[in-house]
């Protein structure tokens, strides 16, 4: 007969493998994954499916690009987690999955609202370029080519005179990170117009902490 305590250890050794099985990823051959049940995904970035997954690398650092911890504020100041009544702000994890959902919907738009530079050295696949002063009048946006992203692109009605949102797409909009104030600027700017806030939705964590996930990251599309 076994002693009490030699049972216990028996016991707990059976319950600790359990509960590794039930919380192990299903995929063995990644080490890194997403969440425990996703290991990577595919979003059409242009005209390829671009899959996304994490570093394996396990001592793999932050790129050096966003390793800066202290930028002159302002500009770069910390932004809040909230920019408005009806936007709503995402995670990670809310953010891949608008991005899973572009490969279905033709009503979605994820929006990088950095300069047409940073966009080309390296943005989040799936995302278009819609710089923060492409849209702002007082950076000397152009009305003809507002009209043409609030229509064109987002799917808005122009009648001459007023903008017609009940079609509009929802839009995805990130930028640098939570100190870079280019997509908040764009998304007061379309809310400023009267875009419907529930329809825009803001990745705070923007590019520093896409990078911080060791996310796939692919060089912008650009009309050239």
């Amino acid at each position: 007969m076994k002693a009490p305590n030699a049972i216990h250890r028996i016991r707990s050794g059976l319950l600790a493998a359990t509960v590794l099985l039930l919380t192990a990823p299903a995929f063995a051959e990644t080490e890194v994954g997403i969440t425990t049940d996703m290991a990577e995904f595919e979003v059409r970035h242009g005209d390829e499916l671009v899959t996304v997954t994490r570093d394996q690398d396990t001592f793999a650092t932050i790129d050096l690009d966003y390793a800066q911890i202290a930028r002159p504020c302002p500009p770069f100041c910390i932004q809040p987690m909230s920019l408005g009544p009806g936007v709503e702000t995402l995670g990670e994890l809310e953010f891949i999955d608008y991005l899973q959902q572009t490969t279905e919907r033709d009503d979605l738009v994820i929006i990088d609202s950095r300069t047409p530079r940073e966009y080309q050295r390296g943005t989040i696949p799936g995302a278009v370029n819609i710089p923060w002063d492409r849209l702002h009048f007082a950076s000397g946006a152009d009305p003809d080519d507002v009209r043409n992203v609030l229509t064109e692109d987002f799917g808005a009605i122009f009648d001459g005179d007023f903008y017609n949102f009940s079609r509009s797409k929802t839009l995805v909009l990130f930028c640098n990170g939570p100190w870079c104030g280019q997509s908040p600027t764009n998304i007061r700017t379309l809310t400023n117009l009267g875009y419907p806030a529930e329809r825009i939705k803001w990745y705070r964590g923007g590019m520093q902490m896409w990078h911080a996930f060791g996310l796939t990251t692919v060089e912008g599309e650009t009309d050239g």
